[in-house]
């Protein structure tokens, strides 16, 4: 596995900055741990009965990114991708989905999570979180994800490991 642009985050900084070197550390790691398998093998379950595939993973992130980011933080009334009904499972089921797809859909939504983020005007500024009936901050946003990639990471960590064998962080 290559570190396709990952960068480990500053040791001192400030919030915002290691915040955003936390997130695109993570996002990195996704990407290293997809880097040189096919299709198939992206496909590869993790095992029954679960649908936990890496594209799967992909697709899972992509929808957190733009629900996070687009819909909550930036208030833009669009669907999810694949998770009509707002189960993000559904984006888990990869069995017909292509890296390519995949991939393209998931770095859409990291750009404009990106752009999102660097134009707003401090990490509190809120978005309306309806589930939880809440207002939230672009901080507690940035470090939702976070926690949300650390852990998902951690599958696929296993998931390449049953796929070729290679680890690491």
């Amino acid at each position: 596995m290559t570190r396709p642009d990952r960068v480990d985050p500053p040791l001192t900084g400030g919030e915002r900055e290691t915040l955003r070197a936390y997130l695109d550390f993570h996002r990195a790691t996704l990407a290293m741990k997809c880097d040189g398998l096919s299709d198939e093998d992206l496909r590869c379950r993790s095992m029954p009965p679960s649908t936990l595939s890496l594209l799967g993973l992909v697709r899972h992130m992509a929808e957190v990114e733009r629900t996070w980011f687009r819909r909550l933080i930036n208030g833009e009334d669009i669907p999810l991708v694949w998770s009509a009904d707002g189960d993000f499972q559904v984006a888990y089921d990869a069995s017909g989905a292509t890296r390519s797809e995949a991939f393209a859909a998931w770095q859409a939504e990291v750009g404009h999570a990106r752009r999102i983020e660097a134009a707003a005007e401090s990490l509190n500024v809120t978005g309306h979180q309806a589930r939880w009936g809440e207002d939230v901050s672009l901080r507690l946003v940035m470090l939702h994800l976070i926690h949300e990639y650390a852990r998902h990471n951690g599958h696929a960590d296993l998931l390449r490991e049953g796929i070729d064998g290679a680890v690491g962080a």
